[in-house]
């Protein structure tokens, strides 16, 4: 009998070790392809814009690139599902994802850096895809559904570690530095999540490809007004996540603390996916959402006329601590909207943020070369979010006023 438990006890062990190298795999590849490939643009823009003189204008281009190639890379993935079934696809992506990191650091042509940008984009959402539907599923699969939540941690993990070396690699050599830097810490990122994604025994890529897309099932009309708030969030967010770092350091005084500020961020991000929708269970979707939009919009507001550490802090952490938790319950209450047609509620709202998210930095860019001050963008950024919650606020359709724990 004491054998059989031992016996019991070695195998659920087992089992836990296996979930935790899954996951561990998901948070690295999270890390790498997003943390990094998506966002350690923010931290090293006032680096290229001191050394090279690179415009805000040119910068929110650059930045809406990338947003074009995810939003590529999520309507290819939409249409194509069996990519994400593939070891090739996911192989190539992650080892273009870092490529184009590195790359960044070779060049001082604006064309090739729009080129990278843009494959870089598409990459990342291609494997952030494979990420949330791959690592995800199987965790659910294991018994393990509620630990899903923890491998979009690692966005914020990449976003913090990248602000926290970027400052060290700007005193080695500046921009370039910063780039190639970054793409060898993603190479290191990628060897630890590649064993649990790709190559570690975790029984992913074993499912069969769907054969086709479920259909349509659901009344698309019940998503327009979340739809429309999702997009405005999009446009809205994207300004503090692309400028956050260039405006503190542009800040007499808060110079030294910018790059740091993005470590705020990272540090926020960690527990925001998990945090989020704990509170959803807690006081229902749309409450939570409202709570989110209030206090994100809350941190531009203060940011645009932020002229202390306190202020700053502020504004970092409410940023970081709400844009993910708004995509994880938006999504969340999209698919619980439209039942079996859940995928393609996912797959609408991610088109509309990612359209928002790519508008939002060429606009804010323009603007801030126009006025020479980023108090415009900010301002209408603060009040794209305001809208967004203002939309939210008179939705009627959400799923449940209250989710109630376990339920």
């Amino acid at each position: 009998m004491s054998n059989m438990k031992a016996n019991i006890n070695q195998q659920s062990s087992q089992k836990d070790f296996e979930a935790l190298k899954i996951i561990v795999g998901g948070i690295c590849g999270m890390v790498v392809v997003m943390g990094i490939g998506r966002f350690a643009f923010t931290p090293i823009l006032p680096l290229m814009q001191r050394d090279l003189g690179v415009s805000n204008t040119l910068a929110g281009w650059l930045a809406g690139l990338n947003y074009l190639g995810y939003l590529l890379g999520a309507v290819i993935c939409t249409i194509t599902p069996q990519l994400i079934r593939s070891r090739t696809v996911a192989s190539s992506a992650l080892l273009l994802s870092i490529a184009t990191t590195f790359l960044m650091s070779l060049t001082l042509s604006e064309f090739w850096w729009s080129v990278l940008r843009l494959v870089g984009g598409f990459v990342s959402a291609v494997m952030f895809v494979i990420i949330s539907a791959e690592v995800g599923g199987t965790l659910i699969k294991r018994g393990h559904g509620h630990w899903v939540g923890a491998i979009y941690g690692g966005i914020g993990l990449g976003i913090a570690l990248s602000g926290l070396i970027v400052f060290q690699l700007d005193k080695i050599g500046g921009w370039d530095a910063a780039w190639a830097g970054m793409g060898i810490i993603a190479v290191i990122a990628a060897v630890f999540g590649c064993y649990g994604i790709i190559w570690g025994q975790s029984g992913i890529y074993k499912a069969e490809a769907p054969s086709g897309l479920a259909k349509p099932t659901g009344n698309l009309g019940r998503i327009w007004i979340l739809n429309t708030a999702y997009f405005l969030e999009g446009m809205g967010y994207i300004v503090t996540a692309t400028f956050i770092v260039a405006i503190i350091a542009a800040t007499p005084g808060l110079e030294a603390f910018a790059s740091y500020s993005w470590v705020f961020v990272g540090l926020a991000a960690i527990p925001s996916t998990i945090f989020w929708p704990y509170l959803a269970r807690r006081i229902g979707n749309k409450k939570a959402l409202l709570a989110a939009y209030a206090l994100q919009a809350a941190g531009i507001m203060i940011s645009v006329r932020a002229v202390s550490v306190i202020e700053v802090m502020f504004a970092a952490l409410s940023f970081g601590g709400t844009f993910l938790g708004i995509v994880a319950l938006t999504l969340s209450e999209g698919n619980m909207r439209l039942g079996n047609d859940g995928g393609r509620a996912a797959a609408i709202l991610t088109v509309s943020f990612s359209i928002g998210q790519m508008i939002g930095p060429i606009i804010a860019g323009k603007l801030a070369d126009q006025q020479n001050s980023f108090t415009l963008p900010l301002s209408l950024a603060a009040f794209c979010v305001i809208l967004g919650g203002i939309l939210t606020a008179i939705d009627r359709d959400f799923a449940t006023e209250k989710i109630k724990k376990g339920g």
